[in-house]
């Protein structure tokens, strides 16, 4: 059944793979490819993530790939919106659609019992297209083609069944208001992929997360029955044995670093898909502390590592003339740990808010 790894060796695997063992001298374009993308319910979480994985990056750096339509804002995996390039929302979208059905099926999809779904999306793309407009606009303005039916529940439709990109200024650091929509294939100039592989696509989660279970790529993307796909490719695999004897499925050139291999500490945006992406979270975060950082609205904030683990939370607040950094650690930290989070923290100060006065607060 394979090598058992301990947790140490899945939690340096883990931020080998997702570039926070050491910041990466990749592009921003590269980063979000290898770390197969990062989740964005909130415009600004991936502007920290990058800068916690980049040797050098500013806020223009994806400014300029949105603008360039390089990198797409779009409800992938787990039918969330994710920061993913062009390429991935192309080839990935229609693998994810059960996902996305499956949640308009079991909430917004009730409230249209017998309408004629593909009339809606069909009348919702061209809409879309002809210009981008907020869920509220295009529910509103699918009710005068469909007066009978509810506008809210029909632009969920238009959601689900048709690809849709949330466009400038949206995602742009800031910049504020509600999103507007078109479609992947109008923003793009392209369709969507027209073969896409289910293979490829844990091939590339095992890449960006891996050593991982069949249950952890689930988890991740949102689908079902992926031990089909991991069964198929598994002569192709390396497979090892978690802490607790669950079958973990690698690539075979995936590097392992060693267990005491230093990991600096490092402050991790809100939403961190490693926080979202397995179905056992030990290798990066115990069980009690993620009980500590679940909310009721679903909301994850932002967390900070020592030693590789989530050992508490952070957030930053800043006016026009200063700007603080708050930590509130789980546990009491070294003397030590609490000069290197000031360190790192006064560089992410001068990346969030250049310019004012900053402040670091420690909290319990």
């Amino acid at each position: 059944m394979g090598d058992q790894l301990s947790l140490r060796a899945l939690n340096r695997a883990t931020l080998h793979r997702q570039l926070l063992l050491q910041r990466s001298p990749l592009t921003a374009l590269q980063v979000l490819h290898q770390v197969a993308g990062m989740q964005a319910q909130a415009p600004n979480p991936p502007y920290y993530g990058l800068w916690t994985r980049m040797a050098a990056f500013t806020q223009q750096d994806l400014i300029t790939l949105v603008q360039d339509r390089a990198v797409v804002r779009i409800s992938l995996m787990r039918g969330t919106i994710h920061l993913v390039t062009a390429a991935d929302c192309l080839a990935w979208r229609p693998l994810l659609q059960p996902v996305h059905e499956r949640g308009f099926t079991g909430n917004w999809g009730k409230h249209l019992p017998g309408a004629d779904l593909d009339s809606i999306a069909k009348a919702g793309r061209e809409l879309a297209e002809a210009e981008p407009m907020t869920f509220a606009v295009l529910g509103d303005r699918l009710k005068e083609k469909f007066p009978e039916l509810d506008g809210p529940s029909m632009a969920q439709a238009i959601r689900t069944y048709v690809p849709l990109v949330q466009v400038p200024p949206r995602g742009l650091w800031g910049f504020s208001g509600q999103a507007k929509h078109t479609s992947a294939e109008h923003w793009l100039g392209q369709p969507l992929h027209p073969a896409p592989s289910l293979e490829d696509m844990f091939l590339r989660y095992l890449a960006a997360f891996g050593p991982a279970s069949v249950k952890d790529a689930q988890v991740w993307s949102g689908l079902t029955r992926l031990k089909e796909v991991a069964d198929k490719l598994r002569p192709r695999l390396r497979v090892f044995r978690s802490p607790d004897g669950v079958e973990l499925f690698d690539l075979p050139g995936a590097q392992h670093p060693a267990e005491d291999t230093p990991a600096p500490v490092r402050y991790l945006a809100e939403f961190e898909n490693m926080l979202l992406s397995y179905d056992d979270r030990t290798r990066i975060m115990s069980d009690d502390y993620r009980q500590r950082i679940l909310t009721p609205n679903g909301v994850f904030p932002g967390v900070f590592t020592v030693d590789g683990f989530v050992a508490g939370t952070w957030k930053v607040s800043a006016t026009k003339k200063a700007a603080t950094l708050t930590v509130t650690p789980f546990a009491k930290l070294s003397k030590r740990t609490v000069k290197e989070l000031e360190a790192e923290g006064s560089l992410l100060l001068s990346f969030a808010a250049p310019g004012v006065a900053h402040e670091t607060v420690f909290t319990v």
